[in-house]
């Protein structure tokens, strides 16, 4: 785990890793709808969280954790303290941490959500 750690900290925030965790989101989105969509369609049942959609869930949830933790060994680069509205190097890249950071958050908690109706609901009405 150390070891991991230390290569996020080595890697660099940039606009890419920003637009990951909702991007993320996005696609487990689509993902669920299309499958209690299909499974609704073709089996004429709700499914009970099949074993297909655990994995994409999952899946998501680790890429916009790995995004977050990235994020958050960025964001805890030394500096001057928030604001980082200064013109550096330093300040963008802890305040494209930090934006990573919270979108990493929104989005693991809009995944979480995003898959709960397919754990409580029973039917296709």
């Amino acid at each position: 785990m150390r070891r991991w750690l230390r290569r996020a900290r080595r890697l660099n925030v940039t606009l890419w890793t920003l637009i990951v965790p909702p991007t993320t989101w996005a696609v487990h989105f689509l993902f669920s709808y299309l499958w209690a969509a299909v499974s609704c369609a073709k089996l004429g049942m709700w499914a009970r969280f099949p074993t297909a959609f655990a994995i994409g869930t999952l899946v998501a949830l680790l890429v916009i954790a790995a995004a977050g933790v990235i994020a958050w060994q960025q964001a805890r680069t030394p500096g001057a303290p928030a604001p980082h509205d200064e013109g550096t190097d330093s300040d963008r890249l802890r305040f494209l941490a930090y934006s990573t950071l919270l979108l990493s958050a929104l989005s693991f908690v809009a995944v979480v959500f995003t898959a709960m109706p397919v754990i409580v609901l029973s039917d296709c009405r």
